[in-house]
């Protein structure tokens, strides 16, 4: 199925980002070679070349959809499951929508497509099955019109205080004995 050409390009684009967020957060803690992830951090940018260029990858997906078009009726059901849930997905839907009707060039922009694709699903994931405050930052980040690719790029409206709530380890009185 296709949807595994969409998340194998995204998860190959996003995990040397990751890794190098993470040890970035971890500071020289995280690049002392005691650690896994300065391996992991080295080995991230492999799994595009193991997996195949992102140009073959998306053009993958292109031909599993001129292919197969009741794939892609699939994905706009699975996503339409979150419809009236956020807006800014509903627009993103929407405009996703639009982009794939367009077969005008469309293999110059296959990276985009895919790309939007994965983020529009993403996001359809969060809504129906996060807590609120982490499908609203996701939303607000990657869906409405000041996104970054940097992950913790929030505007300042986003509940940051529930979702590191949420993270936080919770303690109990066995745990402090």
């Amino acid at each position: 199925m296709y949807y595994r050409k969409i998340f194998k390009y995204w998860t190959c684009k996003r995990a040397p980002q990751h890794a190098a967020e993470a040890l970035e957060c971890l500071g020289g803690a995280g690049y002392v070679e005691e650690s896994d992830l300065p391996r992991l951090f080295r080995q991230s940018p492999l799994n595009g070349v193991w997996e195949g260029s992102g140009n073959v990858i998306c053009l993958d997906v292109l031909r599993a959809i001129a292919r197969e078009p009741a794939a892609l009726d699939a994905y706009w059901e699975e996503v339409g499951l979150a419809a009236g849930a956020d807006p800014r997905l509903d627009e993103s839907i929407a405009m996703l929508r639009t982009e794939c009707d367009d077969l005008e060039q469309i293999e110059v922009r296959a990276r985009r497509l895919v790309e939007r694709l994965a983020i529009v699903f993403q996001a359809s994931l969060l809504v129906r099955h996060a807590p609120a405050p982490v499908a609203d930052a996701f939303c607000a980040s990657r869906l409405a019109g000041d996104t970054s690719h940097a992950f913790g790029a929030m505007t300042a409206d986003v509940d940051m205080r529930s979702i590191i709530d949420r993270a936080r380890p919770t303690l109990t009185s066995t745990d402090l004995s």
